[in-house]
């Protein structure tokens, strides 16, 4: 149970943030990487992202570092997604396997057909689709020249959003001196999707109902 706890801890932002100590740079750096397509989906990226920018103060760094660090990270990431997909595609996934379920790649795979190209973009905003979505690419035989474009546009949409909500947080008085309403404010955005997403398809359920129960003309 202590080993799962500790798990669970280094699951957190802040927590991992204050391990990296003097090398919180190279940390973000290997977690976005990791994230962003090495088949390890859960690591807190957005959230990193986001306290790592309210945070720049205290873990001396600056803006600029953390977009360019997390940019280069997250282009690098896809571009190791994207081989693997294309190297091995699906027998790296089983049924049963505790991380590389063939679901998560299913689930990728799915959203890919779904938006195109443009799905390397969105892809980053959505957890754990964020980690296998280059990998769909990859298995698609999606061509490489095209990849490295959307790859690019998506880190960098990606990175800038995160960071860029992390300053605007940040000047907010008293936000960067408290972990708790830090935590409590990258739960809120973390869930607004899921919460947007489910007043979207409950409105559309209720136009669908409303039209079916509409009598049909009478000729």
């Amino acid at each position: 149970m202590d080993a799962i706890s500790n798990l669970l801890s280094y699951m957190d932002a802040a927590t991992l943030l204050e391990s990296f100590g003097p090398w919180v740079i190279a940390g973000i750096a290997v977690v976005v990487f990791i994230e962003s397509g090495v088949l390890f989906p859960f690591l807190p990226g957005d959230s990193l992202l986001v306290t790592a920018a309210i945070l720049r103060d205290q873990l001396h760094v600056n803006i600029w570092t953390l977009l360019g660090v997390g940019i280069v990270a997250a282009v690098l990431g896809d571009q190791v997604g994207y081989y693997l997909g294309h190297r091995f595609g699906r027998r790296l996934f089983k049924d049963d396997a505790r991380i590389l379920k063939t679901e998560h790649l299913v689930a990728a795979e799915e959203f890919f057909a779904k938006h195109g190209p443009v799905a390397l973009v969105l892809g980053r905003f959505v957890p754990i689709v964020r980690t296998y979505i280059p990998v769909a690419a990859g298995t698609a035989k999606m061509p490489y020249k095209n990849f490295v474009g959307w790859n690019i546009s998506g880190a960098i949409a990606w990175v800038v959003s995160m960071n860029l909500v992390g300053v605007f947080l940040g000047n907010i008085p008293g936000i960067a001196d408290s972990i708790e309403k830090i935590m409590l404010l990258i739960i809120f955005l973390s869930v607004l999707p899921i919460i947007i997403k489910y007043f979207i398809e409950r409105r559309k359920a209720k136009k669908l109902k409303g039209s079916e129960a509409e009598p049909e003309a009478v000729v």
